[in-house]
């Protein structure tokens, strides 16, 4: 491919960045112009009282953020699957307390459900004209109720007053939303936290200035009120229905035609060129942050299966009392934590490996910049983990819980001091790899086109976390989710893709099996096509968040052209197990190419599929914060980045020992079973009760999917623990690859005596500059 060509292509994803980042700030600006309104005052019509001020709904979201925030039950959807969602549940309780008090007055002692036909049709059209009602006033900036909602909001503040206290009467719900007694000890935090549930339930019931549609877009669902999918969402569901077809067509149509060019290809190297290699000290340095890697995983499962079987028995582990140490809260909070941790870490490692390798350029004091980033990331892990279970226990003010202890939002939960030194370690990480690739990115080629997006995407992913700077301790929750997942997707769903693309293609380069040239231009031309549909695919998670019609368009739209490049993956795990086998020495790196297959294989089904299965609209709106959401998440988090993470350090264990052959019964094993397990997981239960709980949603309202009356049906209770079967087999799969990875120090791992042949003479790097 010439100059002229490569230039196209870097034209076309300058543009696409652009017009996609132009997008999302432009309509970033119209969520903060269209929040929902935090009043000033909460009053009492005619004179009334004040039942709560804007500072106390602000303090409110504080306090939610110290006890776990999304990591114990929902808001507007987002969060965890245990509790219920409170601004749901708060709009159901208020909606029936009104029901049953107006039942009482038109007939003593009578309830809602007791009343004919048409007498609570009139009532139920009494509550829409209530609660749908915006009686919020701009000029005085007060939320003005009636007396008798306000003995509603006073009786429904109550019941979370004794449920966030230690009131026996509630310990059974507690214990079905794995709940621990005093989750917040403070009476007057316990009010300031029912003042933010009312007003998240307010935002979810009442309509937009002049609309008909309110400040959630109708979300939840809500039969009581009428809260029924909007005209939009069904619209905008159709055209990503039809977008997404239209996209499989022409990409399709693309590949056919590119299929029939030939390519340019050269011989195979017959022997390992990485035979080769001698690592440099800096190189050698990254070996302890793989060991970090595997131990924070098999922690991480470990966090993972405590806290699914808090779903069965919601204060305990097998009769141990562990919740009074360990609450739900805390070990979902660490699992979702320790999976960005160890992934993350297991990339940056990667790039601090491959960096002098493609050089053969070793910096002065490289090593020293290296062994400094691995303590500052072991003070950030084990500080963060700490602060997140400190805060908890609620014996930190506000304010020294948003620094050092759980901002509450889910994949971004430790303090904002942690956030800045992760920041800070980004950008030395980035300073690290950038300097030693740079020889190598001066001496042009094909290859400095794909250094050049190597050391793009390295860029993004420190400048995207900064992302998490742009809220502070009491942004309102729209801007707050708004930036989150800036973070969440653009790191995850934007450029970890386009990072572990280029180091994928980096490797199998390096390696003699792919050619640069043929690399540079499908990795260039992949980066478009999936950032085209990425980046403002960020949209897809605000949908009921307080945001505009518009958001929900432009995100209905764009996450299914995210799904378009995926359709075609199983090429990708079809040339990547091709060339596991080009030739005998291939077979060192078999493992590592395999865990590259299942990446293919899982970004398929995880990221596409079951991805697909909840982003339209109209899907989301009924499954938003049920176990479908997990099925996506689990799949495409671990099932891509995850096992991408696997496969890079296996890959750069074996490039670091080079010459010791491998026995690889264990990893075998480790291989399959992690993903079988990953599998029956999500098949076996996840799915099944995700499903059910959808039907629950549509057929009654999301108040029933999530609550503790479903949950605790027998059907319920056995397809959770039927997860135990998928737990269990990934489990054992984890527990052998960290035995095999063990093995490569203790030697068990190794087949003793044997060695391979060398390709090349030991090249030693170029002397430090």
């Amino acid at each position: 491919m010439n100059t002229q060509n490569y230039r196209k292509l870097w034209i076309a994803l300058a543009v696409v960045l652009a017009a996609s980042f132009g997008t999302l700030l432009y309509f970033g600006k119209d969520i903060y112009r269209m929040a929902p309104p935090i009043p000033g005052r909460v009053v009492v019509a005619d004179g009334g009282p004040v039942l709560f001020t804007g500072q106390d709904i602000r303090d409110g979201q504080n306090v939610w953020q110290s006890t776990g925030g999304q990591q114990m039950g929902t808001v507007w959807g987002h969060g965890s699957y245990q509790a219920p969602d409170w601004s749901a549940d708060w709009l159901h309780r208020e909606a029936e307390w009104l029901l049953d008090h107006w039942a009482a007055e038109e007939q003593a002692g009578a309830t809602f459900a007791s009343l004919p036909p048409e007498t609570q049709a009139a009532l139920k059209e009494r509550l829409k004209r209530e609660l749908r009602t915006n009686t919020y006033d701009p000029n005085t900036g007060d939320l003005v109720v009636s007396p008798v909602r306000a003995r509603a909001i006073q009786a429904v503040a109550a019941h979370y007053d004794k449920l966030f206290s230690d009131d026996p009467a509630l310990a059974d719900l507690r214990d079905v939303y794995a709940m621990t007694p005093h989750a917040v000890p403070d009476p007057e935090r316990r009010q300031k936290l029912a003042a933010f549930f009312f007003w998240t339930a307010w935002a979810c019931a009442a309509n937009r200035p002049g609309e008909t549609v309110s400040y959630t877009q109708n979300w939840p669902p809500e039969p009581l009120i009428d809260n029924r999918p909007t005209p939009a969402n069904v619209v905008w569901s159709v055209v990503s229905f039809v977008l997404l077809l239209a996209g499989v067509g022409a990409l399709a149509w693309y590949h056919a035609v590119l299929r029939r060019q030939p390519e340019e290809e050269g011989p195979l190297p017959d022997q390992d060129p990485l035979l080769g290699l001698n690592p440099t000290p800096s190189m050698r340095a990254t070996l302890k942050y793989f060991w970090v890697v595997i131990t924070l995983l098999v922690f991480q499962m470990g966090m993972g299966a405590v806290t699914a079987h808090y779903g069965v028995e919601g204060s305990g582990f097998y009769g141990i009392p562990l919740a009074e140490w360990l609450p739900y809260a805390v070990t979902r909070t660490w699992h979702t934590q320790l999976a960005v941790f160890w992934i993350a870490t297991a990339w940056l490692a990667t790039g601090l490996f491959v960096a002098p390798a493609v050089s053969g350029y070793e910096p002065k004091f490289q090593r020293l910049g290296v062994n400094v980033l691995f303590a500052a990331l072991m003070i950030i892990v084990v500080g963060s983990l700490f602060g997140t279970w400190y805060a908890t226990r609620q014996r930190m003010g506000l304010e020294t819980n948003f620094w050092f202890g759980h901002q509450g939002y889910e994949y971004v939960e430790l303090g904002r001091f942690w956030q800045i030194l992760l920041l800070v370690g980004l950008f030395l990480w980035l300073f690290l790899v950038g300097r030693a690739l740079w020889p190598a990115f001066r001496q042009g080629g094909a290859q400095r086109h794909l250094l050049g997006l190597f050391l793009l995407s390295s860029a993004a992913i420190g400048l995207f976390y900064g992302a998490g700077l742009m809220w502070g301790r009491q942004t309102h929750l729209a801007l707050a989710e708004y930036w989150r997942w800036w973070v969440v997707h653009l790191w995850v769903e934007g450029f970890f893709e386009v990072f572990a693309t280029v180091v994928i293609a980096f490797l199998l380069t390096r390696m003699g099996l792919l050619q640069v040239r043929t690399a540079t231009a499908a990795v260039l031309f992949s980066t478009t096509i999936f950032l085209s549909g990425g980046i403002i695919g960020t949209f897809h998670h605000l949908y009921f968040t307080g945001t505009p019609t518009a958001v929900l368009a432009l995100g209905a739209v764009f996450s299914a052209l995210e799904v378009v490049p995926l359709v075609l993956i199983g090429f990708e795990a079809y040339e990547n197990l091709t060339l596991s086998r080009a030739r005998p020495w291939v077979k060192a790196y078999q493992w590592p190419i395999y865990f590259f297959v299942a990446v293919a294989f899982w970004n398929l089904v995880g990221a596409g599929i079951f991805g697909f299965l909840i982003n339209p609209p109209i899907a989301l709106y009924y499954m938003q914060g049920l176990n479908t959401t997990p099925v996506h998440g689990h799949t495409a988090l671990f099932g891509v980045y995850g096992m991408l993470g696997i496969g890079l350090a296996l890959f750069c264990l074996r490039g670091l020992a080079t010459r010791a052959e491998w026995r690889t019964g264990t990893l075998s094993f480790a291989f399959w079973s992690i993903n079988i397990g990953l599998a029956l997981m999500v098949l076996l239960s996840d799915l099944p009760r995700g499903l059910v709980q959808t039907w629950a949603s549509v057929n009654t309202g999301m108040w029933y999917a999530r609550s503790a009356e479903l949950m605790g049906t027998d059907l319920m209770k056995t397809l959770r623990w039927l997860r135990v079967i998928g737990d269990t087999v990934f489990a054992v799969g984890v527990l052998a690859l960290g035995w095999f990875v063990l093995g490569l120090k203790t030697g068990w791992s190794l087949i003793p005596g044997t060695q391979q042949q060398r390709a090349l003479e030991p090249t030693e790097p170029a002397p430090a500059r």
